[in-house]
């Protein structure tokens, strides 16, 4: 890439990958874990540094390192669009979705996070801040979770002031169901409950659950049927209980994605993830559809990485506090907000996303 005189180019990009063991194994309605990868790009030019990342297979690690590496190192630091156009070119035979645009998100979050601080500016101020705070969800209850353990986890919430509070359901339909009754006894009435059942109903279990659910007063029903599945998100968004709103976007990868997914009427909030839709440039991108679809938009997992984007995208409306992620975050980075009133808020005296990483508590869990 020709160079002008006053750029500031990209010196470097060091990628790293990590996995950590949850602290007990794991299920939601779809799948089974009991470890996390977490892959972590690093961009320098001048004196600074700039810190993204996904959560990811470590393959990505692998990838970001063969392909983008070259891409990214000599762009200008201040032109971060053009260099993520640069690099959706470079993996066009390779395929957009799955680890290609999760490569593409760490290190396009890590060239915002370096221009913020080229800058010596946060990132929200950099993007335009539109609220100071920004509201949470607390987010887990897993299925393989004993009723006890999830009422625990949920008071632990309400008890920091997070008033909305996510579940995972569809294993079983009787015992979805009795999940949700201990949920609801667990937080009281005056807090939100959601539910999140990864795909795993057919379209007549959803709607049955759906309006099973209207009596414990759930206010969002998550991937009720599958996300591939428009035309039966539409369906159940149609029928659902007023008063619950259809959640579906996390897998998005690209603007087309959400596009399809909001001209279908599939969703009343449409998910993105900016580990995985190819970064903030892509997160923004679908803020943007949000905004001309009048739908609000809420981000999926990560809850340090989408802090500062989330109080600059207007559309936004909340973030999930998920366990997991809150966990590693707090293991990995000095700078991560906690709770105050049930919202995070960025950190205005530090620049970018105010994050740094802790390489010596990390390299324990290196791969």
């Amino acid at each position: 890439m020709t160079m002008p005189r006053d750029s500031t180019p990209i010196q470097g990009l060091r990628v790293s990958a990590y996995t950590i063991p949850t602290e007990t194994p794991e299920a939601d309605g779809t799948y089974e874990w009991d470890s996390t990868t977490i892959v972590i790009a690093e961009v320098t030019a001048g004196d600074k540094q700039g810190l993204g990342y996904t959560y990811a297979d470590s393959a990505t690690a692998k990838l970001i390192e063969d392909k983008l590496k070259e891409i990214v190192v000599g762009c200008d630091a201040m032109s971060v669009q053009g260099t993520w156009l640069a690099m959706l070119r470079s993996i066009r035979n390779l395929g957009r979705p799955g680890i290609c645009a999760m490569a593409i998100s760490a290190v396009d979050t890590a060239l915002w996070d370096l221009k913020a601080r080229l800058l010596d500016l946060p990132l929200v101020t950099l993007l335009g801040e539109v609220r100071d705070a920004l509201p949470i969800y607390g987010s887990g209850g897993f299925t393989n979770d004993s009723n006890e353990k999830l009422q625990d986890q949920l008071r632990g919430w309400v008890e920091q002031g997070i008033s909305r509070v996510k579940i995972k359901i569809g294993r079983d339909a009787r015992i979805d169901r009795q999940r949700v009754a201990a949920a609801r006894k667990a937080i009281g009435g005056d807090v939100d409950l959601f539910v999140d059942a990864n795909g795993a109903y057919s379209r007549k279990q959803a709607l049955a659950q759906g309006r099973a659910f209207e009596e414990f007063k759930v206010t969002w029903f998550e991937e009720p049927v599958s996300s591939d599945d428009l035309e039966g998100l539409r369906l159940i968004r149609d029928r659902a209980p007023a008063g619950m709103d259809i959640a579906v976007g996390e897998y998005g990868n690209d603007i087309d994605y959400f596009r399809q997914m909001l001209d279908a009427g599939a969703v009343d909030v449409l998910q993105a993830d900016a580990t995985r839709c190819c970064g903030f440039t892509g997160f923004l991108q679908a803020a943007t559809l949000c905004d001309a679809h009048h739908i609000p938009l809420s981000s999926h997992c990560a809850p340090a990485l989408h802090l500062h984007i989330g109080c600059a995208a207007a559309a936004m409306r909340h973030a999930e506090y998920f366990h997991d992620h809150v966990r590693i975050e707090r293991m990995f980075f000095d700078g991560v907000a906690e709770p105050v009133a049930g919202t995070l808020r960025p950190a205005l005296d530090q620049p970018g996303l105010g994050l740094t990483l802790k390489r010596a508590d990390a390299q324990k869990f290196a791969i």
